[in-house]
């Protein structure tokens, strides 16, 4: 059984909301922050608290790993620590780290992303250096069903610089990676029709999704750009079908929703209980409003 054959069975019991612990230290409570031994100490109490808040409502996590490699060794042995967190609270984990590297350079990031102290369920890849820096991963799909999401149609600002060049030969460079995905798919497909190896597509280009979504039809997505890029619910929900087949991410809209609530003038007053509290309220919320988009009952 493939990884995303879980994570499509999380979405429908659960909803779509991936829960993105980019956390950086700016992001906690301050009182929080100064109480702690370190930041790297307060960032993996905060995010046990988020993770104890929000494992039942939520898909998946997903962790950026930069925020951590920030830290230097404590920020990492945080990251491992809040992996360690996830595979006891039995949640699927996705870690965001972009790797595209080829040959036993990739071997090497496979082994080290999908086995050990950093080990997730899922990966994100950039395929620019060709599908021979996707290749080297495959094997874990084989022989323990994880699966990646590859960098495709992205929602930063900076993604018309390359991904939506035109090619002589027609279409857009991120309709070619789309195109490889997509064959690369046809060969692992799990139980609910959905390759093991998906896409990144972004949500702040709605006039697009559509089409993503009927052309892409064996591909899960991870769906950046959700709450603080600018994407609303309806146009997450155009990159999903009957409300499935990707998860929805949001980081700063939860992880800082304690911040919106009221307390910013006595900051102070919060705490990582009360975060916790405001990051499930948002992701409810968020998981509310997608499922409407989506035509689904809450």
């Amino acid at each position: 059984m493939y990884q995303v054959d879980k994570l499509y069975e999380a979405v429908a019991a659960k909803g779509p909301v991936c829960v993105g612990l980019d956390t950086a230290v700016e992001y906690l409570p301050p009182g929080e922050r100064r109480r702690a031994a370190s930041d790297a100490e307060a960032v993996l109490a905060f995010n046990r608290a988020i993770i104890d808040a929000t494992a039942d409502i939520c898909a998946c996590f997903k962790i950026q790993i930069a925020c951590y490699e920030e830290l230097g060794l404590a920020g990492l042995a945080a990251y491992a620590k809040t992996l360690a967190c996830l595979r006891e609270r039995g949640a699927l984990v996705i870690a965001d780290i972009k790797r595209g590297d080829i040959a036993d350079t990739a071997l090497r990031y496979a082994k080290a992303h999908f086995t050990g102290d950093f080990e997730a369920d899922f990966v994100t890849l950039s395929p620019y250096m060709g599908m021979d820096s996707i290749e080297p991963w495959l094997s874990y799909a084989d022989s323990r069903g994880k699966g990646a999401f590859v960098l495709m149609r992205t929602s930063n600002k900076g993604m018309r610089d390359f991904e939506y060049q035109e090619l002589k030969a027609g279409g857009r460079l991120y309709d070619v990676v789309g195109d490889r995905l997509t064959e690369l798919a046809a060969g692992r497909l799990g139980n609910y029709g959905y390759g093991a190896f998906g896409a990144v597509v972004g949500c702040t280009e709605p006039e697009e999704a559509a089409l993503i979504r009927k052309k892409r039809g064996n591909l899960f997505f991870l769906i950046p750009g959700y709450g603080a890029q600018g994407g609303a619910a309806a146009d997450a929900a155009l990159l999903l079908r009957e409300g499935n087949g990707g998860v929805v991410n949001a980081s700063r809209s939860i992880l800082r929703a304690w911040a919106a609530n009221g307390i910013t003038a006595e900051k102070d007053a919060a705490d990582n209980r009360f975060a916790a509290e405001a990051a499930r309220k948002a992701a409810l919320e968020m998981r509310d409003a997608i499922r409407i988009a989506a035509g689904l009952r809450t």
